[in-house]
């Protein structure tokens, strides 16, 4: 937490959960990178869990960062659709089905099944908290700096009196 002032301050993550979070993300995509290179099976299966797993990815960052921006209040944010929120959870929902059905119908063992879907879900939990640890920063950055204008503001304030 960084103060500004005697009454207000700016929420922020300790270095420590933002120095975790990252780590997580960076395993979770060396584990998912690993499981995916090492892939038996023929080249289109490997390919369609590529892109697979990086269309899944892509949209968990989507859907966080529109249900970031939807969370005040009811109304959407300007410029989203009601198409916009169909796309968005749609294109998750997708991505997450048919990387599920291409990890379940490949004709590959059991445990590398389960090695490839634990990677797979530890990306996509990571990516969501990874979203969420950057946008928090990001605000807190912003609300810091409107804080430091403020007192700067009062200083001339002071000295032009």
């Amino acid at each position: 937490m960084q103060s500004c002032s005697s009454n207000v301050s700016v929420q922020r993550d300790t270095r420590a959960w933002q120095l975790q979070v990252w780590i997580s993300f960076g395993l979770a995509v060396f584990l998912c990178a690993t499981g995916l290179g090492w892939l038996p099976g023929q080249a289109l299966d490997r390919a369609f869990m590529v892109m697979g797993y990086v269309f899944c990815l892509s949209a968990a960052f989507v859907l966080a960062k529109f249900v970031r921006d939807n969370q005040h209040g009811s109304a959407p944010s300007a410029g989203d659709t009601p198409m916009w929120k169909l796309v968005v959870w749609g294109g998750f929902f997708t991505a997450m089905g048919l990387t599920g059905w291409g990890l379940l119908r490949m004709e590959i063992s059991e445990t590398y099944k389960a090695f490839l879907a634990v990677s797979w879900l530890f990306l996509i939990s990571s990516a969501f908290t990874l979203a969420k640890t950057l946008r928090d920063r990001h605000e807190a950055d912003i609300a810091l700096a409107r804080l430091q204008g403020r007192r700067e503001v009062r200083a001339e304030m002071r000295e032009a009196e």
